[in-house]
Formats: C-alpha cells, structure tokens, sequence
C-alpha cells in the first residue's frame, strides 16, 4: 500500500492529490536532527521550504531581488502548507502529549533511547494529518495513557486508517472494519475486533456444520448404491442416487494460518505463607533516583500487573525482585518454598547462538527430559522440523515463545514477568492471558495491554514519574474506576 514493496501482480492505485502517511520503522535515520524538525519532517514540502526560509533569513543578502523572489516563493508554499501558522504550536501540542517536555524539545534524536525515538516517528506520521494513515503496530513501546492519548487522536482522525496491532482494546476502541488476512487472502468484516472475532468464528462453525451434514449424505447415498445396485427392481433409483452423489460437492474446509498456542504453567509445589517481602528498598542510577524506602509485601495468591509509563522503574523493580540488582540500601527476602521463574525484558538478546531450539532448552536444566522439552515447543507451536532451527534464525516472537517453553519446563509456583506480550501476535496473548489466569501460584506482569491485564491481575501497582507508587487491591477496571 504505501508503495515500499512492488507486487508480483496487479497493481495499488492512489488517488492523485491524496497525502499518505506512513509510520516510520528506523528509529535511527533522524539521529542528528532535533525531536521539533524530525516531526516535522512528517511534511517533507513543509519543512523543505520552512528550512530554506530559515536558513535564507539568517545568512541570506536581502538587497537581492534573487533572495527576495525565493523568500516570496517559500513563503507562499509555507502557506499552502500551514495556511493558519501553527505548524510550531501543533508540533509542541504533539510532543507535549507524548510525555516530552518543553525543554527537550530541542534536543537530538540521539539523545533519546529507542521508545522515546519510535514515538516522536508516531508525532512525525501524525503532524501532517494525511488523508491516508498507514500504522504498523503503533502502540508498541507505548505506555497505557499515551495509548489512550492515540485512541482518541486515531477516533478524531478524518481521513482513512489502516493499522496492524495486537492491542484487542486498541482495536476495539479505533476500528471500524477488520480486514482479515487468512487463507492467503483478505475478507473484510464491519466492525471492531470483538465483532470479528463472533462474525469468523460463527463463519467458521457454520461450514464445518455443512461440510458435517454434507458427508452424512454421501454416506446414505453410499449405502443405498451399495445395498440396492444389484436389485433389478431398484436399479433406477440406485443410478438416480449414483448421479446425486458424484454431484455432491463435500468441499474441504480451509485450514486457518492462525493457531493457538496451548500455554499452561503447572507448579511444582505450594507457595507458603511468605512470599516475597521487600523493606526499605532504595535504588538510583547516579543522581536519578528510582525508589527510596519502597516497602512492599507480596501475598500467596496475589497476580499483581505491575504498570506505568516507560522509565519509571517497572524493570528496575523486577530484577532487584530477582536479585539481578542489588539495592543501594534495603533488603529483599524471599519465601523458603517460592521457586520464581522469570522473563525479563530482553529476552530477545538472551536467546541466541547456533544450539537446536530442544539443545537450548537442555541447556537450562540437563536433567529436562528431551521428549518433554519436544512437547512443550510442540504446544508453542514449534513442529518437528521447526525445532531443528538454530535459535539464532528464530524471529523475535519465536524468541518469546521459546522462553513461555522454559518457564512451563520449570514449573515454579512464582511467574515473573516484564512485558512478554510484545511480539507475540494475538492468540499467544489470549492463550497466554488464559494460562495466567488459571495459574495457581503468583505472578507479577509487566504489560501495557489492558486485555491481557484485565484477563489475569487481582491487584494493581501502579509506578508514577515522581516516585509513588499505588497499591491497588482489585483487577484493572476497578482500579480505573476508583481513580475516575
């Protein structure tokens, strides 16, 4: 669609006049512009010209009439391109509403880590307001009130959209149609996402209730050829019956490119009365400090979804959990019968080098059994052939379900984990919010998708930028709720 790829055949057709709009992947091709001109850049006309008048202004001799003609010709594209002069102010309203201060407005794209880069590209795609928007998995390294922030500008946005998102909530609250890429082609569906899933799912059934009640006829055919074919009096009716049945189209019902994982974490023993206790934790990282005096008292049973936006210290706080990081003052006690399993954030730089995938599972315990380890990668997925890959030429959610593998191979009754539904696509997260919920032993997420935390948490921490933390008792609606 955006015009990146050529198709084998056919041909894409875009109106002549129509702005496109294509959300950037290369969140390093700015690194020397300012956060203000790589948002602006999202209007190439725009910011060639505003540039050039910029530049012509401070070095430019205004006793040319060359000079002079030019400034009057960027002038007139400048108004064309922002008739109200507010290209500025919609720029800093926009960078403002993605958590970025006034301040650092100025300030290289170099100096910002990887989800503060993706989301001035979100600003870039989103200033021009094209007629057509292209969003491939936008809310990726978005935390939960600038997803909610997207929702709206996405809802008020008046031309055409086009996204791709495992965000359930996310599609719901912006879509209106679903187009349904399965059985190597689209059908299109009116309708948010949960409409889809009845409309498909009711489709589906239906043909393999038809198929179901065209086999039985076959059959019936079958029996009445076979049982009256050699009665002269009931020949007739045989060749009739002969006639109907090679008329009879059975069909074959397709099989969906879509399979669900089947995830299912099963705990070794009971976790005990005391869990995991942490007194007087305190942690900086030179002179930020992330947590000073932090108490906090996990209970057997709790499933805690651990939220926030990006930096305030949700990792931080996991692996000084898992004792990954020591804490500047403080202690971290653990319960005798807890036996944590973890995935941490970077599971992607973890999983490599050239073992087998079922080699690198045997790598974390020998004493795994490989035909246990061979089901589990099957239940994620991996069939035989697949399991003989290198984990080094895996993708990076292959990378993801490879480690859900370890974690149901371990069988610990305490789940630690920091933000596992990203590259997952949506039926590993449904699965994997199902395996949470019907989990016995404790868990801590990380996640900003609100389905898979409404699926699982009965409490809520809620980490703000200036250090408080919200201990919430309840799932997440209930806690929105309570703030509203």
């Amino acid at each position: 669609m955006s015009g990146q790829l050529e198709p084998s055949e056919g041909e894409v057709q875009l109106q002549p006049g129509v702005k496109l709009g294509v959300l950037g992947q290369n969140q390093f091709e700015f690194e020397q512009n300012t956060l203000i001109e790589t948002v602006m850049m999202g209007n190439k006309r725009f910011y060639d010209a505003y540039s050039e008048k910029q530049k012509l202004y401070m070095e430019g001799d205004f006793e040319s009439d060359e000079v002079n003609n030019r400034l009057a010709e960027l002038e007139m594209v400048c108004a064309e391109e922002d008739p109200t002069y507010e290209a500025e102010v919609k720029i800093e309203k926009l960078l403002s509403a993605l958590g970025f201060d006034v301040g650092v407005h100025n300030n290289l794209m170099s100096s910002l880590t990887g989800g503060d880069k993706f989301k001035v590209l979100l600003a870039q795609v989103l200033f021009p307001k094209p007629d057509i928007l292209l969003l491939d998995e936008p809310t990726n390294n978005l935390d939960m009130d600038t997803i909610a922030w997207l929702e709206e500008e996405l809802k008020r946005h008046e031309g055409t959209l086009v996204v791709i998102s495992h965000d359930r909530h996310f599609l719901n609250n912006v879509v209106t149609h679903i187009l349904d890429l399965d059985f190597q082609n689209i059908r299109e569906f009116t309708g948010n996402y949960d409409d889809w899933y009845i409309a498909a799912t009711v489709i589906q059934r239906q043909k393999e209730a038809d198929k179901a009640k065209a086999e039985d006829k076959k059959k019936d055919l079958q029996r009445f050829i076979e049982r009256f074919s050699a009665n002269a009096s009931k020949a007739k009716q045989a060749t009739s019956r002969q006639k109907q049945l090679e008329q009879l189209d059975v069909g074959e019902i397709e099989t969906s490119s879509r399979r669900d994982p089947s995830i299912v974490f099963k705990p070794n023993r009971e976790i005990g009365s005391e869990v995991l206790d942490l007194e007087g934790v305190s942690k900086s990282y030179g002179e930020h400090t992330v947590f000073e005096n932090l108490d906090l008292k996990i209970k057997p049973g709790d499933k805690i979804a651990l939220i926030g936006t990006n930096g305030v210290g949700k990792t931080t706080l996991l692996e000084l959990m898992m004792e990954n990081l020591q804490p500047d003052g403080g202690t971290v006690k653990w319960g005798q019968t807890v036996h944590p399993s973890y995935f941490p954030q970077n599971t992607t730089d973890i999983i490599t080098g050239d073992m087998k995938l079922y080699d690198w599972l045997q790598s974390i315990d020998a004493k795994w059994h490989i035909d246990e380890i061979r089901k589990c990668l099957g239940r994620m997925l991996f069939s035989g052939e697949e399991q003989e890959k290198s984990v080094k030429d895996i993708s990076g959610g292959e990378k993801h379900r490879m480690m859900l593998s370890k974690m149901m191979m371990e069988s610990a009754n305490f789940l630690m984990l920091d933000e596992p539904d990203n590259h997952l696509d949506l039926e590993a997260i449904i699965a994997l919010g199902e395996a949470l919920y019907n989990y016995p032993g404790n868990v801590i997420c990380v996640s900003h998708d609100r389905e898979l935390i409404d699926a699982f948490a009965n409490r809520i921490i809620d980490i703000k930028p200036d250090g408080q933390i919200i201990d919430f008792e309840g799932n997440y609606e209930e806690y929105v709720a309570s703030k509203s």
